[in-house]
């Protein structure tokens, strides 16, 4: 690893250690938050999981109701029922907190289910149809929701990974050798000295006699 182009002095020995404690403090710091973000993402991996399970039996529980429908009263029939139902939903974004970070998705309220089965002109198997496919809305508008965070959790994972990795591979080892480097040159430059006064010293003892 080269070393940072810096000149081996005491004042710059003392930025390297100071720079190392930083990024050491730093590594360990960013560390945690990469295992606390990984936690949260495999738990919310699970909780996509559960949905896309439950998503696939609503799925067979609904349309199987929608085709019975479809062979009882016939497609016209089921556009003219269709053309009278009306529905407004309520759709926001709102901020989750996730491991501390704040995320943006979307809130989708469902608005209160219709009845349309009485004894004259509606069906019981349109009541059925939208229960069932009300059921299998929420689940998708809980997974569109809980996707959204995941994606924006997996990318915070991705930054702070890629930080931890430019403390552990670069920086810490390049703040290390330069550190060593100016320790080297002072030691030598310490050696020197003392030979030198040494040299003085026999120089002066010899001058004496």
């Amino acid at each position: 690893m080269a070393k940072l182009n810096v000149a081996p002095t005491k004042s710059n020995l003392l930025i390297m250690k100071e720079q190392l404690t930083t990024a050491r403090n730093g590594y360990d710091l960013l560390e945690q938050k990469r295992e606390i973000l990984v936690q949260e993402l495999m738990h919310m991996v699970e909780r996509v999981k559960l949905l896309e399970r439950d998503i696939d039996f609503a799925v067979k529980n609904a349309y199987p109701v929608f085709k019975r429908m479809l062979m009882s009263e016939g497609a016209d029939q089921i556009r003219r029922i269709a053309h009278d139902i009306h529905y407004d939903f309520d759709m926001q974004e709102k901020q989750v907190t996730v491991a501390g970070l704040s995320f943006q998705t979307l809130d989708v309220k469902l608005p209160e289910k219709k009845l349309f089965f009485s004894g004259i002109g509606t069906y019981a198997d349109t009541d059925e149809v939208i229960d069932k496919f009300f059921s299998l809305l929420s689940l998708l508008t809980q997974m569109a929701s809980i996707r959204t965070i995941v994606w924006r959790l997996a990318e915070e994972v991705k930054k702070t990974q890629r930080r931890v990795n430019a403390l552990d591979k670069m920086v810490i080892p390049q703040t290390e050798e330069t550190k060593k480097y100016i320790e080297n040159v002072l030691e030598e430059k310490e050696r020197e000295n003392i030979f030198v006064l040494k040299s003085l010293k026999k120089k002066a003892e010899r001058s004496g006699e």
